[in-house]
């Protein structure tokens, strides 16, 4: 029990941290900033793909391991959703990670511009990272089944 109860815990610490940073990310970005923003926002990137790890290395562990038995989350279509939607936000998140890690080395003090669709990317993960907790909370309530 304690063992689910801290893998659950887990989870949910990973997941706060992940809508934590790309909410910071969405709202440091402006069209134009300094290179040492870029730099603070490569940092808060890489939070942001760590907690993705934890969150997705206890999922799998309450999945495989701790949590509801596996065909549980096997034949809900909510879950699968859920994960499919948690897979796109991560491949989203590669457009702004690659800008970020080109343009984070130079003068602290240059200016640089930071391509409109890189704004609308974070927008479309903030709203799937809005809409996987929904999904959640159905699939904890047995919709999907």
């Amino acid at each position: 029990m304690t063992e689910l109860i801290l893998t659950r815990y887990i989870h949910f610490l990973g997941i706060m941290i992940v809508f934590a940073m790309v909410v910071v990310e969405f709202v440091l970005i402006q069209k134009q900033v300094s290179r040492k923003l870029v730099k603070k926002l490569f940092v808060i990137d890489g939070i942001y793909g760590l907690s993705s790890l934890i969150v997705v290395a206890a999922g799998l562990y309450l999945w495989f391991g701790t949590g509801k038995p596996e065909a549980y989350y096997n034949q809900n279509g909510l879950f699968h959703a859920k994960v499919g939607l948690f897979v796109l936000v991560g491949i989203l998140s590669l457009w702004p990670t690659v800008f970020y890690f080109k343009n984070r080395k130079g003068a602290s003090d240059d200016v640089i511009t930071i391509p409109s669709r890189i704004k609308k990317i974070v927008l479309v993960e903030l709203v799937l990272l809005i809409i996987i907790p929904v999904l959640a909370t159905l699939m904890a309530q047995g919709v999907g089944l």
